[in-house]
């Protein structure tokens, strides 16, 4: 199985393509439309932060960063956006779950992201 970002006419679609088991042929399923981001703190048991901080902003849709909205080493509010990213012609910020310090961005603008992928971490 295999993810592919593909953009047709300025929106942004994440494909799944999967090898059909009886024919050999590719069978392509398209997930239904992007939700609105959500941001995550990590769960207890799961694996450590991508960056140098404990807490995960994660993407809640796939699309493209147009902007970095919050450097490393910036004070943030719960709420606060840290990351800006373009779908379907629009632009979502994900912000910070809590209160804390941008230890690490893990994006440039222009980067293509999926959903679940660790856009920027949080002291």
């Amino acid at each position: 199985m295999k993810n592919y970002t593909i953009t047709v006419n300025g929106n942004v679609y994440d494909v799944v393509v999967e090898e059909g088991a009886s024919t050999g042929a590719p069978a392509v399923k398209a997930p239904a439309a992007p939700k609105a981001p959500v941001v995550k703190a990590p769960a207890a048991a799961s694996a450590p932060a991508v960056g140098a901080g404990s807490i995960k902003v994660e993407a809640g849709a796939a699309g493209k960063v147009f902007k970095i909205d919050a450097a490393v080493g910036t004070a943030v509010k719960k709420g606060d956006a840290v990351v800006t990213i373009e779908a379907m012609k629009m632009e979502i910020p994900v912000v910070a779950p809590e209160d804390g310090t941008v230890a690490s961005i893990e994006v440039s603008v222009g980067d293509a992201v999926e959903a679940g992928k660790v856009l920027a971490t949080l002291n």
